[in-house]
């Protein structure tokens, strides 16, 4: 047992300590004025999100961009409450913008994949730019997207930085934690040139791409993953056109999860869809980090019920604890977040036993999204 705990605990540090090291690699974006005005389609499915959509149109009536060159299809799929009541409003009070909304159809077991499939089908640009509708974007957004556009011409795929809003609430903090470590990963993967994570609520890339890739087909059974299911093939067929655009400028705010069983259906969610990742990096990434935090919890409980040494635990606990605040501190460096660094120790305990829990959920357990359930 000590001979393996050694093994996946030098792996772990190696591959958290390369991310790390990759974050430092991918350089900082300011955008500059530019004569160039890239016209993009802004595509937001949504359900059921009549709390959060007023915040999100107020935002996008504050885009700072010329209004010509930026359309948004708003995607209605399948809402039940005042949700569509909210966009047609605002469509009727912003008549300077070009707003579509449009009813999804459902043709596939991906209901979000239909919706964006159907939104860039409508489409009047060639760049289209997803997000949630539980976002905020940030004025300067549209900027500088087309700045880094005009820098990077030959890109056809670019991620971009999410974060979550912050409160007092413990669980709000946890998830901070998460979403840090995994913008962390994100980056960290482009530094060292092997792009293998990216978030819908925060993403751009050419219709050219998307279809020439043949948009979401084979992955379209799977309910989630229109994010990187779509990293991975464009990466494929165009590894050279893919960038990570790393500006404070560019960052969506998004709400976490308001209750623990709506972020464990979340975490299931994301977890079923990762049997169905191409990219072997990835896959090696997800093992390891599922190994290092499931190995502590075995770790323990030999400890609790064996004579396995108490030093030997202490001192994985202690390495891994380090490496992964490395990267954690990068992250909330970046965004400007780093007052909830506090508490990280009470997180890191923590965290083993949830990332654990939904690997193994995420094998036998259905979930809800969006008020509909999903079956294995």
């Amino acid at each position: 047992m000590i001979v393996f705990s050694v093994i996946i605990l030098i792996l772990y540090t190696g591959l958290i300590g390369r991310l790390f090291l990759g974050f430092t690699k991918v350089k900082s974006f300011k955008a500059e004025k530019t004569s160039k005005h890239t016209g993009f389609s802004i595509v937001i499915p949504f359900r059921n999100e009549a709390e959060h959509l007023p915040e999100l149109l107020q935002s996008i009536s504050e885009l700072n961009y010329t209004e010509n060159q930026f359309e948004i299809l708003l995607v209605n799929d399948g809402s039940e409450d005042a949700s569509e009541v909210i966009v047609t409003h605002f469509i009727k009070n912003q008549p300077q913008l070009q707003i579509t909304l449009l009813q999804n159809k459902r043709v596939s077991n991906s209901p979000k994949k239909d919706a964006i499939g159907l939104a860039i089908s409508k489409s009047k640009f060639n760049w289209i730019l997803t997000t949630d509708a539980d976002c905020v974007l940030p004025k300067t957004w549209l900027a500088t997207f087309n700045s880094f556009i005009d820098k990077y011409k030959t890109c056809q795929f670019i991620v971009a930085p999410i974060t979550y809003f912050t409160t007092t609430k413990f669980l709000n903090i946890f998830q901070w934690f998460d979403v840090m470590s995994l913008q962390g990963a994100t980056l960290g993967g482009f530094g060292i040139k092997k792009p293998f994570l990216c978030n819908g609520a925060n993403l751009g890339y050419t219709k050219e791409a998307f279809y020439n890739v043949n948009g979401f087909a084979e992955n379209d059974t799977i309910a989630s993953g229109d994010d990187i299911f779509l990293l991975e093939k464009i990466s494929t067929k165009y590894p050279e056109s893919i960038r990570y655009l790393k500006s404070t400028e560019a960052v969506i705010y998004t709400h976490a999860q308001p209750t623990l069983p709506d972020l464990i259906s979340q975490r299931i969610r994301w977890a079923s869809k990762t049997k169905a990742y191409k990219n072997n990096f990835s896959k090696i990434t997800g093992l390891l980090v599922l190994s290092m935090n499931a190995l502590l919890i075995c770790v323990f409980i030999f400890m609790c019920f064996s004579d396995f040494p108490l030093h030997y635990f202490v001192n994985i606990c202690a390495i891994k604890i380090i490496i992964d605040y490395l990267l954690i501190y990068k992250s909330a460096s970046f965004f400007n977040q780093k007052s909830g660094l506090k508490w990280y120790g009470i997180v890191a305990v923590l965290y083993p036993v949830f990332c654990t829990y939904v690997a193994v959920a995420s094998l036998f357990s259905s979930y809800t999204w969006k008020d509909r359930r999903f079956s294995k």
